[in-house]
């Protein structure tokens, strides 16, 4: 969160530190789920400023708390790719383990298909690439 960076900053009875206190303990959650990523995935859609440096943040402070975050997927969707996530998101956090993809497209078209490949793998309905078709 940024201060004047949303319409409830604007609104007369807007509390600045009641929003400070709930940035401050989003803060401190949202780390918290970056701290259990390892083995996991994580998607950065549409963001290109912000969430991108509080992911680095987050990532720098569970890992720097002992916490281990290397193994896990990290993915950037936007419709065209920029600095701070391809760095922050995709490059930076799997310079050394894990893996890290930008993807670029209009997310109309990219999250309905990425919805439909993730659904088709669950399904384990042997489509293509899917890799499942029935073994056990």
């Amino acid at each position: 969160m940024a201060i004047g960076t949303d319409i409830i900053h604007m609104h007369p009875s807007a509390d600045g530190a009641a929003i400070g206190k709930g940035s401050y303990l989003d803060f401190r959650r949202y780390t918290e789920v970056v701290a259990d990523l390892e083995g996991g995935v994580y998607f950065n859609i549409g963001s290109a400023v912000l969430l991108p440096e509080i992911f680095l943040k987050a990532l720098s402070i569970a890992r720097n708390l002992g916490r281990t975050v290397q193994n896990f997927t990290v993915v950037n969707m936007d419709f065209i790719q920029h600095y701070r996530p391809v760095t922050n998101v995709v490059k930076r956090p799997t310079q050394k383990h894990g893996k890290g993809y930008a993807l670029t497209g209009h997310h109309e078209i990219m999250l309905p298909l990425l919805i439909a490949g993730l659904l088709t793998e669950l399904a384990g309905d042997g489509g293509p690439g899917s890799g499942v078709g029935g073994e056990k």
